[in-house]
């Protein structure tokens, strides 16, 4: 296998409506349909990232191709962006101009469920089995797909940073839960005015904000920008301002259904899903695979580290891979 810096890592990008919400997807292989059931050549197997929020397709660039060439170019690597939270191309509005409306509140959590349910359903054949790999807020949307649509044939799902926990009882949950809840309409206004500052300037302000990063990944930087526009930066904050609210209980039940199907890899100093969040689940399921980060990662992994943890899931999934 040659090696990224040697042959172009096949990258094919596109921006759509699903569930009637701008999308961005970006594909890594050479396949760029996977919904025609007639087609000899579709792979068997799919890798679906699910990010977390901002769910900024783009802050996962690297990681998909990291993981595709690792995986020895065999599978697509895709990454679908949550509805609305990418700024549109230009000539593309944020919701599709239409009299059909296709989903109740789609940026909201539930929303974003059924948007990723609604993305497969339309774009890839039922024959083709999945791994999910979630970071963050997209585990408890990977959970909520499993225990909604169990006819999905997920092979494994892989749980990075799980926040699928009592987030506002977090350390970070306590300290963002009144803004994202009560004040969340004040930072409109700054975003709107710095909207207005030349590409440049915005990618100078994003570069001072991570200067604290040895190594600091240059399509971070790049997708950062879409947090300039006051319409994802809305949709973002009610997003996560729902993640408050709403992600509470773990979902055991679902967890024990699906267990053996289930990889999950907590963070050592992660404010979102604390240690002590892993201690429990690990004492409820002694059984699992639940896995604690021993290499220091940030929970914010793509921002520094994505062929690391690309390597490590490749490490994880071999056996999978080979009873293919």
């Amino acid at each position: 296998m040659k090696s990224m810096s040697e042959e172009p890592v096949p990258l094919h990008e596109e921006f759509i409506y699903c569930c009637g919400a701008a999308t961005h997807v970006l594909k890594c292989g050479p396949w760029k349909d996977l919904s025609k059931d007639e087609s000899k050549n579709l792979p068997r197997l799919l890798f679906m990232i699910i990010p977390g929020n901002p769910g900024l397709a783009g802050y996962y660039r690297t990681f998909i191709q990291a993981l595709y060439c690792g995986l020895n170019q065999q599978y697509p690597v895709w990454v679908v962006s949550h509805a609305g939270h990418c700024k549109p191309p230009s000539g593309m509005e944020m919701i599709e101009d239409t009299d059909i409306k296709e989903l109740e509140d789609v940026f909201g959590l539930n929303g974003q469920v059924e948007h990723k349910l609604n993305f497969l359903k339309k774009n890839v054949s039922k024959d083709i089995k999945l791994i999910l790999i979630a970071h963050s807020i997209g585990c408890y949307i990977a959970l909520e797909m499993m225990k909604r649509a169990s006819e999905l044939q997920v092979l494994r799902s892989v749980m990075l940073f799980p926040a699928i926990e009592r987030m506002a009882q977090s350390p970070q949950g306590k300290l963002m839960t009144p803004l994202l809840c009560k004040l969340r309409y004040i930072l409109y206004m700054p975003v709107y005015l710095l909207s207005f500052l030349p590409e440049g300037a915005k990618a100078s302000l994003v570069r001072f904000a991570l200067r604290g990063m040895k190594t600091c990944d240059e399509s971070s930087i790049i997708t950062s920008l879409n947090l300039f526009s006051v319409d994802c930066i809305a949709n973002i904050l009610y997003m996560a301002s729902q993640e408050m609210m709403k992600v509470v209980e773990r979902d055991s039940t679902t967890i024990k259904q699906n267990l053996k199907k289930l990889i999950f890899y907590y963070g050592t100093g992660d404010s979102w899903c604390p240690q002590h969040y892993y201690d429990e689940i690990k004492m409820d399921f002694p059984d699992g695979d639940i896995r604690l980060c021993e290499k220091g990662l940030r929970h914010a992994f793509v921002l520094d580290a994505s062929k690391e943890m690309a390597a490590m899931i490749t490490d994880w999934l071999q056996d999978d891979l080979t009873k293919l």
